[in-house]
């Protein structure tokens, strides 16, 4: 299969270097693509000088619409599936052949790292897991579908959902609601256990004010996505 690694990355200039060439290292038969969000610090400097390849958006357009442009460009250069990781160094690269696997065998269409299968490394603190347990209830409410890890950003997906995503994805925090609509699309969603790790530099950019907005944000975006569904129908 001809495999795309998008990786979006905003202010990732302590990370950037060590993720792309961990990627390269470990996994040269995949290609790869950096999409920097309008970075104010040296993202973009980094990937020219050491020569990766990467898109640079002029204007910062947040997660969903970095992620929606790594689909657009793996939609127009023809590729099988696409691989999401973080740029922060989280995301362990030598579990992305296990799930490209899984889209090779035809058993998913969207498939998802979980670091709550096993339980092993980087949980995320208690006041994360309990919000993403919460977005899991509602997801499985809305959806019968049951997903521990709603919130990874580690995903791989097939050429029916590169171009349903390169199309339409979500925008702000976008990864539960990028499973709702995946089951409204009616495709197949997988978890496989990964293990991760804290970031490598930096910080996140949800606090706990950004924590409060997101889980209120979400869960109306969750039931105003199924709703949308719904009326299409």
């Amino acid at each position: 299969m001809k495999v795309l690694i998008i990786i979006p990355a905003y202010n990732e200039a302590g990370n950037i270097e060590q993720v792309v060439d961990n990627l390269m290292e470990k996994c040269p038969q995949y290609d790869y693509i950096v999409v920097n969000d309008a970075s104010s610090d040296d993202t973009r400097e980094i990937c020219m000088r050491r020569g990766y390849r990467f898109l640079d958006q002029p204007i910062n357009l947040g997660i969903g619409g970095t992620v929606q442009n790594g689909y657009q460009y793996a939609l127009e250069n023809g590729y099988d599936a696409a691989v999401q990781i973080d740029g922060d160094g989280q995301h362990d690269v030598c579990y992305i052949e296990k799930m490209v696997q899984v889209i090779e065998a035809d058993e998913a269409d969207v498939v998802i790292g979980s670091r709550f299968i096993e339980k092993e490394g980087f949980q995320s603190s208690g006041a994360r897991r309990l919000g993403i347990s919460l977005l899991s209830k509602i997801i499985m409410f809305l959806t019968w579908k049951r997903v521990k890890d709603v919130t990874s950003g580690f995903r791989a997906v097939n050429k029916r959902f590169i171009s349903i995503y390169a199309k339409d994805y979500p925008q702000d925090y976008p990864e539960p609601e990028a499973i709702v609509a995946a089951v409204m699309h009616r495709g197949r969603v997988k978890e496989v256990p990964v293990i991760m790790q804290e970031r490598l530099s930096g910080e996140s950019s949800i606090n706990f004010r950004k924590s409060v907005y997101y889980m209120v944000k979400v869960i109306l975006a969750l039931f105003i996505c199924r709703l949308s569904f719904g009326i299409r129908r």
